[in-house]
């Protein structure tokens, strides 16, 4: 049984995290699992749980919290209509495919590269959200055939690969390829279960050194239970504030952050 200060002390960070996240995601559109990811690597490091593993357990916990979230928010998105669920049942096989296979190579890569890979992919996601820009077009359709069974895996593996869901890497797929912004982001939902779910399998039957307390493989219950109960509370905030405001320049602010974390995981990294 863990000792009740520390597990105090981790709960005490973890509410903190989880509503920090649910604000984020409800005010930017962004996916929680790259703040999520970042901000259980300085939890659990600062706890003293700092082992060869700690990016599996961010990324195994992040991942178990997507399932809740993007399940949740296909079916509100449902309701009105925006799924595109063609998009989603064609690109559904091969991203499971990719998914499963990003949680193969996470588990057997050390956690120094996991930081390495966590912060160039980190620091395309900022660029892309400081500089993107709704009208720019790869196509007017979505990849089908050959160039489908090529794409749909590398989504699901650089998701498994960052801990996140479909947002990041789906939403700028679509769009890229015509799909309207409300659409692709209902439908990217899709895309974060169809991730999450096969990987966070895989995942809880990692054996983990050195681990927070209360982790199953390297799922941490802990953190899954706390910041699934803070979105739920705090993400209806974020929404509330998207409309009192005009979120294009704090998602700019927000892609600076995001760069200087993934710089300062590079730093980590490379041993700086």
């Amino acid at each position: 049984m863990p000792e009740m200060p520390l597990l105090l002390a981790m709960v005490a960070l973890l509410v903190v995290t989880g509503g920090i996240a649910g604000v984020l995601a409800g005010l930017l559109g962004v996916g929680g699992g790259v703040v999520l990811v970042v901000a259980f690597f300085y939890v659990f490091q600062t706890l003293g749980f700092d082992g060869p593993q700690l990016m599996q357990v961010c990324l195994a916990t992040s991942l178990a919290t997507i399932i809740v979230t993007s399940v949740r928010s296909v079916m509100s998105h449902n309701k009105k209509g925006a799924v595109d669920w063609d998009i989603l049942r064609g690109w559904a096989p091969g991203i499971a495919v990719g998914a499963v296979l990003g949680m193969f190579v996470a588990s057997r890569l050390s956690s120094t590269t996991l930081q390495g890979i966590f912060g160039v992919l980190a620091l395309i996601v900022a660029l892309y959200l400081a500089f993107g820009r709704q009208n720019w077009r790869l196509g007017e359709e979505m990849p089908k055939g050959r160039a489908r069974v090529a794409t749909s895996p590398v989504v699901g593996f650089l998701s498994v690969l960052m801990g996140i869901g479909g947002g990041s890497f789906g939403v700028p797929l679509m769009t890229l390829h015509g799909v309207p912004i409300h659409r692709a982001v209902a439908t990217a939902a899709g895309f974060g279960v169809i991730i999450a779910v096969p990987s966070v399998i895989g995942f809880l039957f990692l054996p983990i050194k050195n681990a927070p307390p209360l982790t199953v493989g390297a799922v941490n219950l802990v953190a899954f239970g706390i910041v699934i109960a803070m979105t739920l509370i705090t993400t209806p905030w974020g929404v509330k504030l998207a409309h009192a405001m005009d979120p294009k320049p704090l998602k700019r602010v927000f892609a600076a952050f995001l760069a200087l974390v993934a710089i300062n995981m590079l730093r980590k990294a490379l041993g700086w």
